[in-house]
């Protein structure tokens, strides 16, 4: 972890531009036989960690990024994910091995293909609960995206439509429980805030249980 005392940073491109300075450095002091760097890109549901992941994706040479999106075993599952994240993915790459993990197949409700993560410096992670728990060690880079409740609602609506809508409730009320007793962002290197209008400089303050 690379101390840091003012964690928050107003914007996606700003954010993706401070996270790889991060996590550059980290492999820069990382042992020649050890896996990838990871970086892992946390917070509620339609904050924009999908979209941060790509900018840092780019910013870091087109790391291979895994989705938590493709681990959750279903509508329930948010919890569930973080300890096959650690198994599948975070686990092997920091013993220098190839990640595999399975796709959960949303449509057929359950998992389907093994997929292999390809070797790269740096590996990233993006999805709710992705540095919660048993995964958090693992990084070394962590980023917490948030936005207005209101707004990030719009946005995941938007993005998926009627299908996301009569699951949004029963979603939040795992983000809550899990960032509430994990304390997700108070361990956070990096906070990006992506609400429209957002002040540079934005100050933010710890967050507690939800």
């Amino acid at each position: 972890m690379i101390p840091d005392d003012d964690p928050t940073t107003p914007a996606p491109a700003d954010g993706a531009t401070r996270i790889a300075v991060l996590a550059r450095a980290a492999h820069r002091r990382r042992p020649r036989t050890r896996g990838p760097v990871l970086v892992g890109i946390d917070g509620p549901s339609g904050g924009g960690k999908s979209a941060l992941a790509e900018h840092v994706s780019a910013a870091l040479d087109d790391a291979p990024v895994v989705r938590m999106d493709d681990l959750y075993p279903g509508w329930d599952g948010l919890a569930a994910a973080v300890p096959l994240l650690v198994r599948w993915v975070l686990s092997p790459a920091g013993r220098g091995l190839v990640p595999r993990y399975r796709r959960y197949d949303w449509h057929r409700g359950g998992y389907a293909e093994w997929r292999a993560v390809h070797r790269h410096r740096y590996l990233i992670v993006e999805g709710a609960g992705a540095t919660t728990g048993r995964a958090r060690g693992y990084y070394a880079v962590r980023v917490w995206v948030d936005a207005d409740p209101d707004e990030r609602m719009r946005r995941a609506l938007g993005r998926d439509g009627d299908m996301f809508r009569p699951h949004w409730d029963r979603w939040a009320r795992q983000e809550a429980a899990l960032f509430g007793r994990d304390r997700t962002r108070r361990a956070a290197n990096v906070v990006v805030i992506t609400s429209t209008g957002a002040a540079p400089g934005l100050k933010s303050p710890p967050l507690g249980p939800r």
